[in-house]
């Protein structure tokens, strides 16, 4: 096919096709065990597959509403005042959405303009920043403390400007495996108090929190609810990723902005599975019991891993546990994390990915969402290196 006679600038020359999709795609090719990408090897739960063959059959399968079928706008404020105590109004205030790599690009469409800066934070999830520019944003970038990824207060209030129009913020985040605490949040409200600045919260793993630690949602805190966007994924939650389903929920004048873009962007999401999920969300164990399943899958990886070479570091929540392989390996991590799933039979992912300069420390990041025997293979490979 002749190629295109005129010439691209790309809005986007820097990127290219994401670090998940090289790792899985080489981990197919060398039969390699999968703990790169972020998705369970284990299917949803049989109840819930019954009720994609009820609502398929029920002929719900043309457009829903734009913002989502009433029931589970409900059944979503329902469970977010249920769990954090902050009412938002399903009919004005909450959306269903295709995803939440989806809701955040959403939102950050319907506020960003050209020149506008936005703080994230740094290693940050490969989505975030080439959402804000495509759209003319800068990001402004707030390095986590290692090892702890910890967040240096002073540094995120040195870099508010007048110019700084957003911030989206990740927890538990990925690919840290770090949680906010609620003296992290009250900060930020303080912080926040006299300025315009929006935030997204982006909070997909909030039911997936270990050791006794609570998931400080942005809902818990009115200075904060009252400017930001929660968002969150059905698919983290019920071990469906591939349904790419999520909600978003924020103050009508933000959710207003949200709908305009949202209307014109995708319009809606799934109808049956709409149905599905707002009929299965009585079922509250389902996410109430998620930590303590992913905890104790957590868990069985580190004590498969006692007596190797690898050193943990801490993982309060997500399905996320990263290594330390400096009394390993001097390699980049990119290198070696091609080595190992090429000649050891292991993906991982390397965390400078997640970095605009990779830095001094030397980290992999693996994902436990795995049944024990795959996650007892992956561990007995790293153990011997």
């Amino acid at each position: 096919m002749p190629s295109y006679p005129g010439q691209i600038q790309s809005k986007l020359p820097h990127v290219g096709t994401t670090i998940f999709t090289l790792m899985s795609r080489l981990a197919a090719e060398h039969k390699a065990i999968n703990l790169s990408q972020g998705f369970p090897d284990f299917d949803c739960a049989p109840e819930l597959r019954a009720l994609v063959t009820k609502h398929f059959n029920a002929g719900v399968n043309q457009y829903p509403p734009m913002a989502g079928i009433a029931p589970l706008r409900e059944a979503v404020a329902e469970k977010i005042e249920s769990l954090y105590g902050a009412a938002y109004d399903p009919e004005h205030e909450v959306t269903i959405v295709p995803g939440a790599t989806y809701a955040i690009y959403t939102a950050v469409a319907a506020l960003i303009r050209p020149g506008d800066e936005v703080i994230l934070f740094e290693p940050t999830y490969d989505s975030y920043g080439p959402a804000v520019e495509v759209h003319g944003g800068i990001p402004v970038y707030v390095q986590l403390r290692y090892p702890d990824y910890s967040i240096d207060w002073q540094a995120v209030q040195a870099a508010i400007t007048p110019r700084t129009r957003l911030m989206i913020i990740n927890t538990p985040h990925n690919p840290t495996a770090t949680v906010l605490s609620a003296e992290d949040l009250r900060l930020l409200e303080g912080m926040l108090k006299k300025t315009n600045i929006v935030v997204i919260s982006d909070e997909v793993y909030e039911h997936i929190v270990f050791d006794g630690y609570n998931h400080q949602s942005v809902a818990r805190f009115p200075g904060l609810a009252e400017r930001s966007f929660l968002v969150s994924s059905f698919g983290k939650t019920y071990h469906v990723t591939g349904w790419k389903m999520g909600y978003v929920a924020a103050p009508r004048e933000l959710m207003n902005e949200f709908r305009k873009v949202h209307q014109f962007n995708a319009f809606v999401a799934n109808s049956p599975l709409q149905y599905v999920f707002a009929e299965y969300m009585k079922n509250k164990d389902a996410y109430l019991q998620l930590a303590a399943f992913y905890q104790k899958k957590r868990d069985f990886f580190l004590d498969s891993l006692k007596g190797s070479r690898f050193k943990p570091l801490p993982s309060r929540g997500t399905f996320f546990q990263n290594l330390s392989y400096e009394a390993i390996s001097e390699e980049k991590d990119t290198d070696l994390a091609v080595r190992l799933t090429k000649e050891h039979g292991v993906a991982s992912i390397p965390v400078s990915v997640f970095y605009r300069q990779p830095p001094a420390h030397r980290v992999l990041r693996f994902c436990f969402a795995k049944s024990e025997q795959t996650l007892a293979r992956g561990a007995e490979i790293l153990s011997r290196l």
